[in-house]
């Protein structure tokens, strides 16, 4: 942890809450629960990337009004470690360089005007925006990324299989946008977003999921191994069985290697 500076902005109190609800649906709590989530098990390998969300972080010392809150967010090149908040003097000036915002109609205004100015005045070099009901993104997916000083969007391309996606360049990853119901005859559902890894095809995991993969991995090895304890038994009980034959031979006086 930093050492205080001996300012006077040291006494100032900087909240870790503004005394307000997390989120103000299921689906917003749960999509940004999981682009924590996901992002944070991607770069647990990597001591100096920090991810979390709905986080303040204050970047002007000695002014508490002077933060953002992403809904997740990744920085670069400092300790991945917890906060309580994150303030950009003791970390070397870093701020995030990815940022999603799990948006709505009554979150428009602010993601559309507001925080894309403030972000890109700060320098966050990547904004996503992602609109999990579908209210008003169409697509739901939005991704923009800094060049000089100002937002351009980033392409929205479409895999082999036809599922529609961004690539981060900050993050190396694609997020996807993934029908929950395709090919079930039901009505058409908001689309649900997934990282995915391109250098290797493979969605990323959350904690749930990777405890379902482990659980899977064990009943398989569990099957596996009854499989080759009841191949032991079959082959112990016929070694047994030509024991026997092969001892009743000789009481009858019949070498049993001749007969074989």
């Amino acid at each position: 942890m930093a050492e205080p500076t001996g300012l006077i902005s040291d006494r100032i109190i900087y909240p870790d809450t503004d005394g307000q609800p997390m989120t103000e649906s299921d689906a917003t709590r749960d999509y940004l629960i999981y682009g924590v989530e996901v992002l944070r098990l991607y770069f647990k390998s990597r001591p100096n990337v920090y991810v979390s969300g709905n986080l303040f972080v204050y970047y002007e010392e000695g002014n508490p009004r002077a933060s953002i809150s992403p809904d997740v967010f990744v920085i670069f090149g400092v300790s991945n470690r917890q906060r309580r908040s994150y303030k950009t003097w003791q970390e070397d000036g870093k701020l995030p360089s990815f940022v999603l915002e799990i948006t709505s109609r009554t979150t428009k205004r602010q993601d559309e005007e507001e925080k894309p100015r403030l972000y890109a005045r700060l320098g966050v070099e990547e904004y996503f925006q992602y609109d999990p009901t579908a209210d008003y993104l169409n697509p739901q997916l939005r991704g923009s990324h800094l060049i000089d000083g100002s937002y351009q969007p980033l392409p929205l391309d479409t895999t082999a299989e036809g599922v529609p996606f961004i690539h981060s360049r900050v993050l190396g990853l694609d997020l996807q946008l993934h029908s929950p119901y395709a090919g079930l005859g039901i009505a058409p559902q908001p689309k649900a977003l997934r990282f995915y890894d391109p250098t290797t095809g493979t969605k990323l995991l959350n904690r749930e999921e990777v405890e379902q993969v482990r659980e899977a991995l064990e009943q398989e090895n569990d099957l596996i191994q009854q499989e080759r304890d009841t191949a032991q038994q079959e082959r112990d009980i016929a070694q047994r069985r030509a024991a026997a034959l092969a001892a009743r031979l000789r009481e009858l006086g019949i070498d049993p290697e001749e007969i074989a």
